[in-house]
């Protein structure tokens, strides 16, 4: 495997948009005010809380976790009938808590950056992977569950 290859997964890239939008919080442009640090706390709180949640669905589910391997199982049902990318989602809302916490005002553009990289990087490819193995079912799923929220 490519040393590269081994930083291509999600919370890596979550880590990395978390700690630009960190160091952006310390620009003294503020958005948030008083009430950011447990705003942002709350959504750290929550997508971690969803991440968690959605993973042990997978678990139970025994598929793949992992972004770039082939899944063993369409998972459709509890967090999976909201979104059909849950964790992607908590991702966001991680980052979306870094900056709310931080009240990092240059780092808002971040979230759909941040989203869109996940979309590309990964979605669309797990999107391919789950359409090749399941069919018409996951494109029954697609037809009832939006991608993001």
């Amino acid at each position: 495997m490519k040393a590269l290859e081994v930083l291509d997964y999600p919370p890596v890239w979550l880590a990395g948009f978390a700690a630009l939008a960190w160091a952006l919080g310390a620009v003294p442009l503020r958005l948030f005010g008083a009430a950011g640090g447990m705003v942002g706390r709350g959504l750290i709180a929550a997508g971690a809380l969803l991440m968690l949640a959605a993973a042990a669905q997978m678990v139970l589910a025994r598929t793949t976790l992992i972004p770039h391997r082939t899944p063993g199982a369409l998972v459709s049902r509890g967090l999976f009938r909201l979104s059909r990318n849950p964790i992607y989602l908590a991702d966001a809302l991680v980052l979306a808590g870094v900056i709310v916490l931080r009240d990092a005002a240059l780092a808002v553009p971040l979230l759909p950056l941040f989203m869109a990289l996940i979309q590309r990087r990964f979605i669309f490819a797990e999107e391919a992977r789950l359409a090749a193995a399941f069919g018409p079912d996951f494109a029954a799923y697609c037809a009832r569950t939006r991608r993001w929220l």
